[in-house]
């Protein structure tokens, strides 16, 4: 004797999975727009943030590329520096800042006359509103 059970459902039960698959796609669907609304914002600060490291990075090369001018100009530079730069253990030294970042700057002044790098250090603040 063979038993076979068939198992019935009711005319509500492809409604129910129906309801279920389009609540389901619906809250997937937000989720998608709410992680694309949050990496689209982050791409937004991140670009700011990176285009204000670069405006001080190049203030920073303006200032060396005025400093190693003057430096090739004038061998009693230390007394015709600009506002904002001093003259520190032989190096030329000032600070570029923004706001929330600082770029502290010092060049070595070599044979030839000319300048090289010897610090150029970012330091920034931490932001609340991110």
């Amino acid at each position: 004797m063979n038993k076979k059970s068939n198992i019935h459902f009711g005319p509500g039960a492809p409604s129910l999975i129906l309801i279920f698959v389009v609540l389901s796609m619906s809250i997937l669907g937000m989720l998608a727009l709410i992680n694309g609304r949050s990496d689209a914002q982050l791409s937004r600060r991140s670009a700011q943030v990176i285009e204000a490291v670069y405006r001080l990075s190049e203030q920073a090369e303006l200032r060396r590329a005025e400093l190693d001018a003057l430096v090739k100009e004038h061998a009693d530079y230390a007394a015709l520096l600009p506002a904002g730069v001093s003259l520190q253990d032989g190096a030329l030294c000032w600070t570029e800042e923004d706001g929330l970042r600082t770029l502290d700057c010092a060049l070595s002044v070599l044979p030839g006359p000319r300048t090289a790098w010897l610090r150029h250090d970012m330091t920034a603040e931490t932001e609340d509103d991110w």
